[in-house]
């Protein structure tokens, strides 16, 4: 194949001519923390202490401040700007540190001492994005320090590093400008369910069980006898969605499932068929997620899930507003079964009490949320174009596909 003018091959692909290909380990050593024992951490404290599990999350334990100042002082520590990396658990997730106080889990929590002179951190943090570990043809559970020093990057000439920093820096940007603004949407949207949804005198109180025609799922025996045998992962003219808890929140429904049942199969099942508006609850799992079910195509729920077909479809829309509020989610978990696995029976769900305005204000009210749903809903489809529009730019700012300088 005829190499394009100003490349050259390497074993990462084709790179520009005055690209490197690079080892990690040829930019620092792999550093961590001191180990902590579980004798020498608090549930409250001074320091927050980092393990895999709360890992860029909220720390869940805490050390002492002398024991900080000793370990800080005597032992390897990141610098601000240092890039931390999971080495255990969903491997290879970074977090810049940031400089404040605070401890990360020895071996579990790695970094690399960048000493600068060939990569910024910055640009290391891009790196990582886009980096793929050495698995030896196997999934790893841990990445070895040798592993992490063997891992090989494309390496640019310092100006172009600038250059590409900056470019995906403006889109990282702008995909955390816009999940600020989606959480402070979802922040007014709760307020004002707890504002709209707050029972007045006037408002009455139906349960679950007499507004629905059908309120059931799949049983045990109908999905090993008859539905799994039947599943298949593609889709043709004559299979239908097979809908599970991950394919549905408030109205969104996912219909590119990762499986597909057979339309002759589904249609032995007319109550779990979804061939018009209903609600759906997830009762296994992940308990407690509501939506609503108002395609033109057909569809057909998966076994951790329950149907509600209404006698007046028009209440729908209002009973998963409830339901989603606090109090309607704390109805829900009030009823789920402790057990290795949170589930719900339908018996108890049944018996869940809503309360309903007249039909004039719960229109005014649904409508009003509807409208904030709509808007996050805009929001987070426009989110997940700016990652992919991140992501086009990685795959090709960071091989030298394209050239900023």
């Amino acid at each position: 194949m005829e190499v394009r003018a100003g490349y050259k091959k390497s074993e990462l692909g084709l790179i520009p001519d005055n690209w490197e290909v690079k080892e990690l380990g040829s930019i620092g050593e792999v550093k961590m923390c001191r180990r902590i024992f579980n004798h020498e951490t608090k549930s409250i404290g001074a320091i927050p202490f980092y393990k895999i599990g709360t890992f860029g999350k909220e720390a869940d334990a805490y050390i002492s401040q002398n024991l900080y100042n000793e370990y800080r002082q005597k032992f390897s520590f990141p610098n601000k700007g240092d890039i931390l990396i999971s080495a255990a658990g969903t491997i290879g997730r970074t977090i810049i540190y940031d400089g404040e106080d605070a401890y990360f889990q020895d071996s579990n929590i790695v970094w690399i001492d960048n000493k600068l002179s060939v990569i910024s951190n910055a640009f290391l943090y891009h790196i990582f994005q886009v980096v793929k570990y050495n698995t030896e043809g196997g999934t790893i559970q841990r990445l070895y320090n040798s592993i992490l020093k063997a891992t090989k990057f494309v390496c640019p000439s310092n100006p172009e590093q600038i250059a590409i920093t900056n470019a995906l820096s403006d889109a990282d940007n702008l995909v955390k400008g816009l999940e600020k603004l989606i959480v402070k949407k979802r922040n007014i949207k709760q307020g004002a369910m707890k504002k709209l949804l707050q029972p007045r005198e006037n408002w009455v109180e139906n349960k679950l069980v007499e507004l629905t025609k059908i309120f059931t799922k799949q049983t045990g025996f109908d999905y090993t006898a008859y539905i799994k045998p039947s599943l298949v992962k593609y889709r043709t003219e004559d299979t239908l969605p097979f809908i599970q808890n991950k394919d549905f929140n408030n109205k969104w429904i996912n219909l590119d499932t990762d499986y597909f049942i057979p339309k002759s199969v589904a249609l032995q099942f007319p109550k779990i068929l979804l061939n018009e508006k209903s609600l759906l609850i997830s009762i296994s799992g992940s308990v407690g997620n509501v939506g609503v079910f108002e395609s033109n195509e057909l569809a057909f729920i998966g076994g951790a899930v329950a149907i509600l077909k209404f006698k007046e479809p028009d209440l729908i829309d209002w009973v998963m507003l409830y339901l989603k509020s606090d109090k309607g989610q704390k109805k829900i978990f009030d009823n789920v079964k402790a057990g290795s696995h949170q589930n719900l029976i339908l018996d108890d769900i049944r018996k869940i009490e809503i309360l309903f305005p007249p039909s004039k204000e719960q229109t005014r009210i649904t409508t009003v949320l509807s409208d904030m749903d709509a808007e996050i809903t805009a929001l987070e489809t426009k989110l997940e174009k700016y990652k992919n529009v991140k992501l086009g730019m990685m795959q090709n700012l960071l091989t030298g596909k394209i050239r900023l300088v």
